[in-house]
C-alpha cells in the first residue's frame, strides 16, 4: 500500500483544516450523517480538498484506530488553481507551457513525468480532482524531490480545466497512439497545454473533443504504445526543443 501521511476523527479534521493544514483528500464512511459531518462539509467549502464516500473497510486498511469513519491524507504541497496562474504568466511576459494528466493512477508514472517537468520548466501540471494520482510523500519520492517545486493544480475536471485554458488563448494538444500528425509537426511556440492519457484508457472523450490538436509519436515495434511518462518527455522536450530554436 503507498504510503501516506493522514489525520482521523472528525473534530481532528476539522481544526486541521482551519489551521491551514494542506489536505489532499477526506475519505469518509458512505452512510455516515450528523451534525459534525455536517460541520466538516462547511469547513471544506471553498477548498480544494476532496471528499470521497467509500464502505468502511477501506479506512480501516489504513487504521484500525478510533477514526470515527472519517480519515483525510495530508498533502506535502499547497495545490493552485490554474485560473490563479494563467493570467500571472502572461503578465510577466511569458508563453504558458502546461502539462495536463487525464485520469493517471500510476504514482511512478506521475513521478516521473513531474522530474520530467521541473526539468523542462513547465509553468503547471494539472490533475483532476477525483480518479487520479494525487502528490502524496510516495509520489513526492518518486518525482526524487520535483513535487516540491513546481505548481500542481488540481482541478474538478480535466475536460474544465481545458475551457478555461482554450479561453486564455491556450493551445490544447492531445498525444495519442491513434493520431495522423507526427508530434514533431505541431508549433509549440505558442501558448500550449500538453494533454496525456491514462496507463490503460487513454485520453477521457470529453477532454479529446477540446483539444484543437492530436498527435502521436512514430514507433517502430510490435507493443501498441510508449509507456505515458516516456512519451511525456518526448513531448515535453519537443516544446522546449521549438521554443529554444525560437529564441
Amino acid at each position: 500500500m503507498e504510503r501516506h501521511d493522514f489525520i482521523f476523527g472528525i473534530r481532528a479534521i476539522i481544526e486541521a483544516i482551519d489551521a491551514g493544514k494542506e489536505i489532499d483528500k477526506i475519505l469518509i464512511k458512505k452512510d455516515l450523517q450528523g451534525e459534525l459531518i455536517q460541520e466538516l462539509y462547511a469547513a471544506v467549502k471553498g477548498r480544494n480538498i476532496s471528499l470521497q464516500r467509500v464502505p468502511v473497510e477501506k479506512i480501516n486498511r489504513i487504521t484500525r484506530k478510533n477514526h470515527q469513519g472519517v480519515l483525510a491524507f495530508v498533502s506535502p504541497v499547497a495545490y493552485q488553481r490554474i485560473a490563479d496562474l494563467i493570467p500571472t504568466l502572461y503578465e510577466e511576459g511569458r508563453t504558458p507551457f502546461v502539462v495536463l494528466l487525464d485520469g493517471l493512477t500510476d504514482v511512478r508514472n506521475f513521478g516521473a513525468i513531474a522530474r520530467t517537468c521541473e526539468c523542462a520548466g513547465i509553468d503547471a501540471l494539472v490533475i483532476p480532482e477525483k480518479g487520479s494520482v494525487s502528490v502524496t510523500p510516495d509520489a513526492v519520492k518518486t518525482s526524487a524531490g520535483a513535487l516540491l517545486h513546481i505548481p500542481v493544480c488540481r482541478e474538478p475536471s480535466i475536460a474544465e480545466a481545458l475551457h478555461y485554458l482554450r479561453a486564455c488563448g491556450i493551445k490544447a494538444i492531445a498525444a495519442s497512439e491513434k493520431a495522423a500528425i507526427p508530434y514533431t509537426s505541431v508549433d509549440y511556440t505558442v501558448p500550449t497545454a500538453i494533454v496525456m492519457g491514462a496507463e490503460d484508457t487513454g485520453i477521457s472523450p470529453a477532454a479529446m473533443r477540446l483539444c484543437e490538436t492530436q498527435v502521436s509519436l512514430p514507433q517502430q515495434g510490435r507493443i501498441g504504445s510508449l509507456n505515458v511518462s516516456v512519451a511525456a518527455g518526448v513531448m515535453i522536450y519537443e516544446v522546449v526543443r521549438q521554443r529554444m530554436l525560437a529564441e
